[in-house]
């Protein structure tokens, strides 16, 4: 090179930022916000999403260092990742990339710290540790977790730009993950930037940039450079003089890509080319060595060691050590040394150095890496992946990094493939990845396994896909049951996860005729109970089950001879419980097998058992009028799902419930928002699935007792309510609640006729209990106007079998109801209403009562009586949110000429003094009459504070003593 040539070099060392003036603004204007130095921010930070959008080569990446580098110099933290071409396989791959870095200097006390009670929920997904064992999280568990985490980190760092780069090629756990938690970017003053290709846009990523819309910024989309800002860099670079012409032509070459136009012009400075007209020809030969066919070229003349370096590290990925890529080129220290520095000079790769991995190798563009891979002969791509899966294990990097390498691996009946892509599966799971997971367990039986092995990797498939694809996992279960080679426990391991798998598809009776054939073959007596508790928990929620009354007498003879020894006979137990409950057998009866079933303790995270018998153990409580027993079992619940990280269906159906129990105490508003956090759970997890059911449901009941008709419409017409039911067995039961529904709407033609069905249906089942689906008495409401005498019989029938389950509030709502069919009784039936009501827990009944019989009262002429009636059930229904009740109450009251007196509401917790005394002699056994004696009360004193109580604590006077701490 001349010195009049070494003149012309570049005035710059980096090629100038051109004809990107709106997304730099853009860039400048979100990290003022994100900063608090916007002019009319007033010091305020704001987050948000940017997303810059252009094909390969586009200066995407170029603008996102420019971001980060403004970003540091104003003192923002940087949590960077990229996606790669190499490992969208991978879980967490870019979450990972995202977090480690701002834990990497911390101890293992600090992470812990921040994490909480999540550390074990998230630790394996961001690699701090790995798979323990215990059951895995469900997805949307590990991604609340990581919502927490990177919002801490976020508040402790604040204000944080969050990057990343080369989305398209994200993993999708991190992907799904992103998404959802954009969303409250802007709360956390945090600004997400994405950067990725439209042409290769996956749905998660399209899902990031229409978030990116929502926030009033559409992605920016990067086009070509022009002639002219062409000619400025080629000028810049090569020297002043260079001609318009080949300037054009240099435009005409490139496209004007900012990769190719910065790549070429290296390699004219490299080779001193004049920037002429005459100098086009070699300009153009350049070029063709710069991308595609002419870079493997110029690869190949490297030499073989230097090519076999740059397949490792095309095929490893980014950000591998150079030891380990040196490794999988099969090249000492000194030889990965030279070929690091040959590609360096070729502008093909170079070696940084990280954090935690010392140096690594990098592609000077992921294009490069792109062409690289792909000049791989296809034999000995697949040979070096089998070296890489080795070399990994070797390194200590585990069976989850070599899976990737594994999957591309020729199938060859390898032994050690198979062990390692179990491993990897059990990692994933635990990590909370079940696809990843799905994909290394289907690829092993493909190996194929030995014959010793199948069913266990068929078992191990098919539990995979339980909860993510249960046809699936039903065909892969039943090929592990006819394995020749499947020891007895394994098999009944595998029949019990068949019944799972078929009762998730709505194959109950498939289900439960498995689980029959099985116990026959089996020899052992506590295998054959087992199976006999299986057979029990999927017929009770069979529709279509041809017998219910015969499997209840079964199960009720079953349930005489067991001491709940076992977690088998303890389920038995509790689904007695649960049947008697069911059937409207005596409460106390109900409560009795409960109480044992709970004696020696039910988990509600028992992958084998599952959680359904802890469930309904639980609402035999509320049923039974100690709804707060109830409440604390489903607490333990919700406290064992949340440990556990299952914060999908699990959670979704425990605070579903919960606010059903809220419902039944009268606690309407805690009820919603219980039940609306359920529903929003479902909605995450899927469309169409039972917790969601169980979740609308309960919401319309509950909006209904509010006096909110409009909303409980709005909700069904949401979710299509009424227009097809389940094939399962729902409570509350939804055709039931419908005609609800369409009885609050005055529809009593259209109520009449699905209350009906629904009470077919139900008897059928033997299903009579009022207090678990009150068909009967809001058939008796819709049949009051037209038909009063069949609407007393339907009322009186439901009396009956409230009075045969034996609560107080279950036969207080029945005569309740009846004395709406039965004007000329009404005021009778309404008292001892009241009566049993102020026995009980239910507190929007008793208002509901209460103000009935006011109105009963009044009608007689009983101005009195009827004005204290009327006044404590407004003050009853103020307090549970009945705010449509409480509102005919007072209107009631002015009609009659009555004035209102201001609701006295107490706390709905603490007992007061008076209520506590009253409390402690009822423990004691006084009846009312004995206590108004102790306390110098009159007995209808007594009767209200010891309702109050009951409201308060949840429980009835049988449940007094434990509810008390006794």
């Amino acid at each position: 090179m001349t010195q009049e040539q070494s003149a012309e070099q570049p005035r710059w060392t980096t090629p100038p930022v051109l004809e990107r003036e709106s997304e730099l603004h853009a860039i400048r204007r979100a990290l003022d916000d994100l900063c608090g130095t916007s002019p009319d921010g007033a010091g305020t930070r704001h987050g948000g999403v940017l997303a810059f959008a252009g094909p390969a080569g586009a200066g995407k990446t170029t603008l996102i260092a420019e971001l980060r580098r403004q970003a540091t110099e104003r003192g923002c933290a940087v949590l960077f990742a990229r996606g790669g071409e190499q490992e969208r396989q991978v879980p967490f791959h870019v979450v990972r990339q995202l977090v480690q870095p701002a834990l990497a200097s911390m101890d293992d006390s600090e992470r812990r710290e921040i994490l909480g009670h999540w550390y074990g929920i998230v630790a394996p997904a961001i690699g701090l540790t790995v798979s323990q064992g215990v059951a895995a999280p469900d997805p949307q568990g590990v991604r609340d977790g990581l919502d927490w985490l990177v919002t801490h980190l976020s508040v402790r760092n604040a204000p944080v730009l969050l990057v990343l780069d080369d989305a398209h090629w994200a993993d999708a756990e991190s992907l799904t993950w992103l998404t959802a938690f954009a969303a409250r970017a802007e709360e956390l003053a945090l600004l997400i930037v994405v950067a990725h290709r439209p042409e290769e846009l996956l749905a998660d990523v399209a899902g990031l940039q229409a978030l990116a819309e929502r926030h009033g910024a559409r992605p920016h989309q990067l086009t070509a450079l022009t002639t002219t800002a062409v000619a400025h860099l080629v000028r810049g670079a090569l020297g002043d003089d260079a001609d318009d012409t080949f300037c054009r032509e240099f435009w005409a070459i490139t496209g004007g890509n900012p990769f190719e136009v910065v790549e070429l012009m290296a390699k004219a400075r490299e080779r001193a080319l004049r920037p002429t007209e005459g100098s086009i020809p070699q300009l153009r030969d350049l070029a063709s060595a710069v991308k595609g066919n002419g870079l493997v070229e110029r690869l190949e003349t490297l030499g073989p060691s230097t090519v076999r370096l740059a397949w490792a590290a095309a095929l490893l990925g980014s950000g591998h050590s150079t030891e380990l890529v040196g490794a999988v080129a099969a090249l000492g220290e000194a030889q990965t040394a030279d070929a690091i520095e040959r590609l360096h000079d070729a502008r093909i790769l170079t070696s940084l150095h990280h954090i935690r991995r010392g140096k690594v190798v990098e592609f000077f563009h992921p294009l490069v890496a792109t062409a690289v891979y792909r000049a791989i002969p296809a034999a000995v791509r697949v040979a070096m992946h089998g070296i890489a899966a080795n070399a990994l294990i070797d390194a200590g990097h585990g069976p989850t990094a070599a899976a990737r390498h594994i999957l591309e691996m020729h199938t060859e009946g390898d032994p050690w493939v198979v062990q390692q892509l179990r491993q990897a599966a059990r990692d994933n799971f635990a990590s909370g990845a079940p696809d990843a997971a799905l994909r290394c367990l289907t690829r092993a039986l493909r190996e194929p396994p030995d014959v010793e092995d199948r069913a266990q990797v068929l078992f191990e498939l098919g539990s995979a896909g339980l909860f993510y694809d249960p046809a699936t996992a039903v065909n892969h279960l039943r090929a592990a049951l006819e394995e020749p080679k499947l020891d007895q426990g394994l098999r009944e391991a595998v029949s019990y996860r068949l019944a799972q798998a078929l009762a998730h598809v709505g194959q109950m009776g498939q289900a439960t005729d498995l689980l029959a054939e099985e116990a026959r073959r089996t020899t052992s007596a506590r295998t054959r109970l087992r199976m006999q508790a299986e057979q029990f928990k999927w017929n009770a929620v069979r529709v279509d089950e041809e017998d219910s009354p015969a499997r209840s007498r079964l199960l009720a003879q079953f349930a005489k001879r067991l001491t709940g020894r076992d977690l088998a006979e303890r389920h038995i137990l509790g689904l007695r419980a649960w049947d008697s409950v069911m059937r409207g057998e005596p409460a106390a009866q109900a409560l009795q097998f409960a109480e044992q079933a709970l004696d020696g303790g039910l988990s509600w995270t028992d992958q084998d058992f599952g959680f359904e018998v802890p469930v309904v153990v639980a609402l035999t409580f509320m049923y039974g009028d100690q709804p707060g027993r109830a409440e604390e079992l489903f607490h333990k619940g919700i406290a064992e799902f949340e440990e556990r990280g299952w914060r999908g269906a699990h959670l979704s159906f425990a605070y579903t419930l919960l606010g059903y129990i809220r419902y039944r105490r009268g606690r309407l508003a805690e009820a919603e928002d219980y039940v609306r956090n359920g529903l929003q759970i479902a909605n995450r997890v899927g469309q169409n699935i039972p917790a969601q059911w169980y979740a609308i449901g309960t919401l319309i009941e509950t909006l209904i007792a509010r006096g909110d008709i409009d909303e409980a419409q709005n909700v069904a017409e949401a979710y299509d309510f009424g227009k097809d039911f389940p094939k399962a067995v729902v409570y509350p039961d939804p055709q039931a609640v419908y005609g609800k529904l369409l009885l609050a709407h005055g529809a009593r033609d259209q109520a009449e006729r699905h209350l009906a069905a629904a009470g077919r249906r139900l008897d059928r089942r033997g299903s009579r209990n009022p207090a678990w689906s009150p068909w009967q008495l809001d058939l008796a409401l819709a049949q009051a106007e037209y038909d009063p005498d069949q609407a007393r019989a339907t009322a009186d029938a439901a009396v009956t079998r409230a009075r045969v389950f034996g609560t107080a509030s279950a036969k207080g709502q029945a005569l309740r109801v009846a004395a709406a069919t039965d004007p000329a009784r009404a005021a009778m039936l309404l008292h001892e209403a009241v009566e049993h009501l102020e026995q009980s827990p239910a507190a929007y009944e008793l208002a509901h009562a209460l103000i009935d019989h006011g109105a009963a009262l009044y009608a007689e002429g009983n101005l009195e009586h009827a004005s204290r009636q009327y006044h404590r059930g407004l003050e009853t229904a103020t307090a549970c949110g009945a705010d449509a009740l409480a509102t005919r109450a007072r209107t009631e009251l002015g009609a009659a000429g009555l004035r209102p007196q201001h609701p006295q509401t107490a706390a709905q917790d603490t007992l007061t003094e008076a209520e506590s005394a009253a409390a402690r002699h009822a423990v004691r056994g006084l009846d009312n009459a004995a206590i108004a004696a102790e306390l110098r009360l009159d007995e209808h004193a007594i009767s209200r504070l010891l309702s109050a109580v009951f409201a308060k604590l949840g429980t009835d006077r049988t449940g007094l003593s434990r509810a008390l701490g006794g």
